[in-house]
């Protein structure tokens, strides 16, 4: 018999097994948001200076990085929406998410020496 505090051993491991598959896409769904975040807000920054073809290509970058982090958070959602291929989902959500990430330090990097 179990008490209202407790919950049968089979249900809490079937929860605890889906938490930890599901760990990293609870946290690369909201980075990823937050990143396609910065990424407009730096466009939008970018477009008060004067344009040159530097910017141009800035801004390029910027707007695939924020389709990158999309994917990002797509990949991220569906791992935690399927049970299948949620393993599968993860992992590439973690890739797409990292190479956003590089894409978006090498922009920091570009408009750091583009600064005059």
């Amino acid at each position: 018999m179990t008490t209202p505090d407790t919950q049968p051993a089979e249900k809490t491991t079937d929860r605890t097994e889906k938490l930890l598959q599901n760990g990293l896409s609870a946290h690369i769904l909201p980075a990823s948001a937050t990143m396609i975040g910065v990424c407009m807000t730096v466009l939008s920054i970018g477009h008060l200076g004067p344009g040159s073809e530097l910017h141009m290509l800035v801004d390029k970058v910027l707007a695939v990085d924020a389709l990158v982090f999309l994917a990002s958070a797509l990949l991220s959602f569906m791992s935690m929406r399927t049970q299948r291929f949620a393993n599968k989902f993860e992992a590439r959500a973690e890739l797409v998410f990292i190479t956003g990430l590089g894409l978006l330090a090498l922009v920091a990097v570009v408009l750091a020496f583009a600064i005059t």
